[in-house]
């Protein structure tokens, strides 16, 4: 048998079924490949091998029963084990969780051994996995890159082989960045499409989401399948696909209207010809896939407002976030316990007054009217059904390039395509479709209308047998 870690988690699952692999070997496999890459990487932070062992041996069922994954070190709590937030005041304190996420619960119900927690920026407030905590996660392909952010840690696992699938979030990217930069698969599902519970019911405005990077286009729609669903006290839970998402994986694709967009989308952004590049190669690649493709896209992402718009709502939230943890802990942060960049975030939310917060809240609602209404039929004619965009602006940049005090209008620069679509809770995938002159990957991505992860999926089916890109393995590979 050739390496199974080299199959998705679809295949790894199948092999269990049919025994032609037990939990414990493949477990064990997993567990190998972590430990000679992840000091190239850094990527898995907290080691959970042994715990991981045991629930191999215990003949757990479902879905995916015995398959090795990741989690990251924010949201997706288990109980008793580290939980960090990228955090250098939660790790002095050897913080542990205090209950189980309900995210970790639907993993485990569908069989999923949990080898680690992986390495995540403080809060996931940023776009390149670098915490003072941990230090930076490095890309497999070229170690000098970052792997994005902020699900970083989980995607540099998942594409230097470790495992085929780890968890991930996204509140302005984090899902998509990341796999742009690694060269995966990442869907941000629609805004309520997954739990927060029981710890949150929504954060950054609902734009925070839950989700995974994966190798393929099937293991994600799978994964979805797993993880989608109404848990007690959710404040938004999406209508619910007529049928599972996995089922769209090789379904037929009708002729579709996409919209491309490339080149600087905001005032000061970067406008690379790779990043450009991407879009006009997708576009074609489309119209050989027999659908409509026209330079085009919703006006309202042009408005430069929304940069500061959005920017209002996360220093709020982390600033609540800060302020909780200091009522937890009965202390003041100063810039000792957290980041300096995160320091100066909290206490500009806190600065912020409710009126001010609340009008950047309305203006995002009725901005997110504007952007939607491109995507549905009016005056008589077809809306768009997808719209094509790279995922950033550019090549994965150097580590420390988007770190430090100075590095805020070096992300706006470069991150012009992802956070607009947390605020509108739209659907995006991006896709491992483009390489940059330097030979690192570039994602590009694919925008939905509200709550139609279903046509996502069968394009990106469609997609990955016109272009595909399993073959492709980083330098740095287990």
């Amino acid at each position: 048998m050739s390496n199974p870690l080299h199959l998705d988690a679809t295949a790894q699952a199948e092999l269990i079924r049919t025994k032609k692999i037990s939990p414990s070997e493949l477990v064990d496999l997993a567990i190998a490949a972590v430990e000679r890459v992840n000091p190239q990487i850094n990527a898995v932070i907290h080691p959970r091998f042994e715990r991981a062992r045991a629930e191999a041996k215990s003949g757990r069922g479902g879905a995916f029963a015995g398959v090795p994954m990741v989690v990251k070190d924010l949201n997706c709590q288990i109980k008793g084990e580290p939980y960090h937030l990228g955090t250098r005041f939660l790790k002095n304190r050897k913080f542990v969780a205090t209950e189980d996420s309900y995210l970790y619960e639907r993993l485990c119900r569908a069989g999923f051994i949990t080898i680690g927690r992986t390495n995540t920026p403080e809060f996931g407030s940023t776009i390149t996995t670098e915490p003072l905590a941990y230090g930076p996660a490095r890309n497999p392909w070229n170690t000098d890159h970052s792997t994005g952010g902020s699900s970083g840690g989980s995607a540099a696992t998942v594409a230097a082989g470790c495992v085929a699938v780890a968890h991930a979030n996204d509140g302005g990217g984090s899902i998509r960045i990341p796999a742009s930069e690694c060269g995966l698969v990442g869907l941000k599902p629609s805004k309520g499409r997954v739990s927060l519970g029981p710890a949150l019911g929504e954060s950054w405005l609902g734009g925070v989401v839950e989700g995974c990077v994966s190798r393929s286009v099937r293991d994600t729609a799978a994964m979805m399948d797993v993880l989608s669903g109404y848990e007690s006290g959710d404040p938004n839970t999406p209508p619910l696909p007529t049928r599972p998402y996995a089922n769209e994986v090789g379904a037929e694709v009708e002729k579709l209207r996409i919209g491309l967009l490339s080149g600087a989308l905001l005032p000061g952004g970067l406008d690379h010809p790779d990043a450009r590049a991407s879009v006009e190669a997708t576009g074609k690649l489309l119209q050989s896939l027999g659908h409509h493709v026209e330079v085009a896209h919703p006006a309202a992402l042009n408005e430069a407002e929304f940069g500061d718009m959005f920017l209002a709502i996360v220093i709020a939230h982390i600033a609540n976030d800060v302020a909780a943890l200091e009522r937890a802990f009965g202390v003041t942060f100063t810039a000792d316990d957290i980041e300096p960049g995160n320091h100066l975030l909290a206490q500009f939310g806190n600065a912020t007054n409710v009126v001010a917060y609340l009008s950047a809240v309305n203006w995002i609602h009725a901005w997110t009217r504007r952007v939607v209404s491109w995507w549905l039929p009016r005056d008589g004619k077809q809306g768009f059904d997808v719209l094509v965009t790279p995922t950033l602006a550019g090549p994965p940049p150097k580590i420390g390039a988007l770190s430090g005090d100075d590095s805020t209008e070096r992300i706006r620069e470069i991150m012009q395509y992802t956070a607009q679509f947390n605020m509108t809770g739209q659907p995006a995938i991006s896709l491992p479709l483009h390489t940059s002159a330097s030979g690192l990957p570039m994602g590009v991505q694919f925008v939905g209308a509200p709550y139609r992860e279903d046509l996502l999926i069968r394009l990106a089916s469609q997609i990955e047998v016109a272009a595909p890109w399993s073959s492709r393995r980083p330098a740095i590979h287990a």
